[in-house]
Parts: structure tokens; C-alpha cells; sequence
């Protein structure tokens, strides 16, 4: 992000911010295998970085001194295979937490923002989930918390009946919109569980109008488009499982 004589907004820092944190969990969620490949313990110390147009990387760290943005955390690969697997992907989801922060608030006081501007950044960055509460649930646990009808993953979906052993419950992977036949009050409560739904690739609530799928291992709901699964090919899906936990499954078996 660029100064360029231009005054930058709190606005302009947060959908940075988002970007970045949106490539860095889809390293910890979606890509969670090549990232894992990636991190090998024989080569020197890397970082994971979030990068502005929503992907990620892993890297060496910048050799210029001082660096031009802070940087993340040196050496992730060394924990690798010394942690179990689920710990270390939590451990880099902190760091990556404090490194985005870090590099918000640097261009906050690059760009000059008083205290309101610096107020402001904060608190659209608060009402996301971190990267953490991501990777582990916590997330997930929080909105059910908030909403007790979403403590199953029919009522997360809204409307949407228990499973049942039929050929057509693989069409009940998307959270289906609202049955007018509902009270009100039960529309309201129904769509405050599908606004508190979160994706477990990109983190975003509930949109109305997007197709979402759920992994029958972990019961957490994705957007089709963070794990390329169209409405079509869910129809032929019988047990669909995220990426997150068919890698896992691979890795444990190797």
C-alpha cells in the first residue's frame, strides 16, 4: 500500500488488513497442505505472509534493514514436526493475529491517523474473528453461544431439517433461505443464526444469496466458492469433507 501523496483512510488500512488476513487463512484452512509441504524443517527460517490480494506465501524474511512493513514471525517451520499438528497451526495463527495488527497500526501511523482514525481502524478490525479463533473454532463456539438455536447444524442453517439417511439430503448442504410459513419471531431468530454463520476458510458471515456446503467431519459450514465446490457437483457429493480434514486424514495415514 502505497502513500503516493494521497491521504489514506482507516477504510483504505481495514480492506488491507482483510486482504492479508484472508490469505493467511486460507494457508491455515483450505491450503493447509501445500502450506504444511511448504514449511519444511530443513530450510531456513521462514514466514508466512498475507499478501494484499487475498493469497499467501511462504517466504524468507525481507533483507532489507529496516524492513519496509514489520515482519512475521522468523523460524515457523522449525516447530513443525516438533508440535502436534493442530497446536502448530494454532501457535502460527497467533503470531499471524500480532503481525497483522502490527501491520495495520504501522500504516496507520505512516498515513498519520489521530486518535478517532486509529479508534475507528480498531474496532472494524475487532468485529472480525481472528485468525485463531478461526483455525481452532473458537469462532465457531462463540457465535452458538450467541445464538443457542445454532448449537445444531440444522439450525445453523436456518430452516434446514436434521439429516436423513435419504439420496436427498446432499441437497440440504446449502443453508436454504427462509420459510415464510415461520412466525416472526422465529424469522428473526433465524436470520440472526445465518448472519452469525461463519465460513471456516475466509471467516465472513452468512450471505443469503451464496451457496455454502458443510463438512460432514468437522460440521463447519464453508462457502462453495472458498473450497471450489459448485451446487452441481455437492449433488453428487455423499460425505463431504473440507480440506482441513481430508489433509489430516492423509497425513495420518502417511
Amino acid at each position: 500500500m502505497e502513500s503516493g501523496g494521497t491521504p489514506r483512510s482507516p477504510e483504505d488500512v481495514f480492506r488491507d488488513f482483510r486482504a492479508r488476513r484472508a490469505g493467511m487463512i486460507k494457508a491455515l484452512t483450505t491450503d493447509v497442505e501445500k502450506f504444511y509441504q511448504q514449511c519444511d524443517p530443513e530450510k531456513e527460517n521462514l514466514c508466512l505472509y498475507g499478501l494484499p490480494n487475498e493469497t499467501w506465501e511462504v517466504n524468507l524474511p525481507a533483507e532489507e534493514v529496516p524492513p519496509e512493513l514489520p515482519e512475521p514471525a522468523l523460524g515457523i517451520n522449525f516447530a513443525r514436526d516438533g508440535m502436534d499438528e493442530k497446536d502448530w497451526l494454532s501457535l502460527v495463527a497467533v503470531h499471524s493475529d500480532a503481525w497483522l495488527l502490527a501491520v495495520a497500526f504501522y500504516f496507520g501511523a505512516r498515513f498519520g491517523f489521530d486518535k478517532e482514525s486509529r479508534k475507528r481502524l480498531f474496532v472494524m478490525i475487532n468485529n472480525l474473528p481472528t485468525i485463531y479463533e478461526v483455525v481452532t473454532g473458537t469462532a465457531k463456539k462463540q457465535t452458538k453461544e450467541k445464538t443457542p438455536k445454532s448449537s445444531s447444524k440444522s439450525n445453523k442453517s436456518g430452516t434446514k431439517p436434521p439429516r436423513q439417511p435419504e439420496p436427498n439430503s446432499r441437497g440440504s448442504k446449502m443453508p436454504p433461505p427462509k420459510d415464510e410459513d415461520d412466525s416472526g419471531g422465529e424469522e428473526d431468530e433465524e436470520e440472526e443464526d445465518h448472519e452469525n454463520t461463519l465460513c471456516g476458510s475466509c471467516g465472513d458471515n452468512y450471505g443469503q444469496d451464496e451457496f455454502w456446503i458443510c463438512c460432514d467431519a468437522c460440521e463447519t459450514w464453508f462457502h462453495g466458492k472458498c473450497v471450489k465446490i459448485t451446487p452441481a457437483k455437492a449433488e453428487h457429493i455423499k460425505h463431504y469433507k473440507c480440506p482441513n480434514c481430508s489433509g489430516s486424514s492423509k497425513r495420518a495415514r502417511a
